[in-house]
């Protein structure tokens, strides 16, 4: 008999909890994807961050932090452990795989513990903060809007961002520092998304913007943008459609 804990009673067979992250989840299976971003040896941290996000959510995160060992078997106990270890650890060992673009996959070797291959990834394409930094920071000043939407600008600025965030997060403090630290980070992202637009299209909004005291924020800003592009979109096809009117 097994109580609500997933642990047995009385002398029922025994199991591993639910709770346990050694418990594998009937809908588990090796094709699996913890998450959809496909890491191809570029960007480390950003995916290592996406990986380790779903294995937590899978309660597997204990196992590439190194605190779920390999169970020693001198006991019937440590027996069933042991065997639930190893279809854990095979099993995280597929989902590592599949979010690992296949032209690596030769150059890892997935035959030791999901620990110490986790442990090879991050030595060999982890980069560093600094070098990373430095290079995140070059992208976002070459970020213009180009050719690209407005939705596809800002979604390519929003990722340097946010990935940016992960390298130089906010210290909480009580003499209200991290608010200040916070405002003046937002309002350098509208400024930085504002300098970044095509000047042709949205030169007279993006000067309103800046006239603004205290200046727009980022959203109020992209919202505003996004409104006048999709006008001037509108524009332009009754534009064509007149012309089209005049020649027939």
């Amino acid at each position: 008999m097994v109580g609500d804990d997933g642990k047995s009673k009385g002398n029922g067979p025994k199991k591993i909890p639910i709770t346990s992250p050694l418990y594998l989840h009937p809908s588990d299976n090796s094709n699996l994807n913890v998450t959809q971003i496909i890491f191809n040896g570029e960007n480390y941290e950003m995916r290592a961050d996406a990986v380790k996000n779903g294995l937590d959510a899978k309660n597997k995160l204990a196992f590439i932090e190194g605190k779920v060992n390999e169970p020693e078997s001198n006991s019937d106990e440590d027996k069933l452990e042991l065997v639930a270890w190893r279809q854990c650890n095979a099993m995280l060992k597929a989902w590592l795989r599949n979010v690992i673009d296949p032209k690596l996959h030769p150059s890892i070797t997935f035959s030791q513990p999901i620990k110490d291959v986790w442990d090879k990834l991050c030595e060999r394409y982890s980069v560093g903060n600094a070098p990373r930094v430095h290079q995140l920071k070059s992208e976002l000043n070459e970020c213009k809007q180009g050719r690209d939407s407005v939705v596809e600008y800002y979604t390519r600025l929003k990722t340097i961002w946010d990935e940016l965030a992960n390298y130089s997060k906010i210290e909480d403090c009580t003499c209200g520092a991290t608010v200040s630290i916070a405002k003046e980070r937002e309002e350098e992202k509208v400024h930085q998304f504002l300098m970044g637009l095509d000047s042709k299209l949205y030169g007279n909004i993006r000067t309103n913007l800046l006239m603004e005291d205290p200046i727009a924020s980022l959203t109020r800003a992209y919202a505003l943008i996004l409104r006048e592009e999709r006008h001037a979109s509108l524009t332009k096809v009754k534009e064509d459609r007149n012309k089209a009117a005049m020649v027939a």
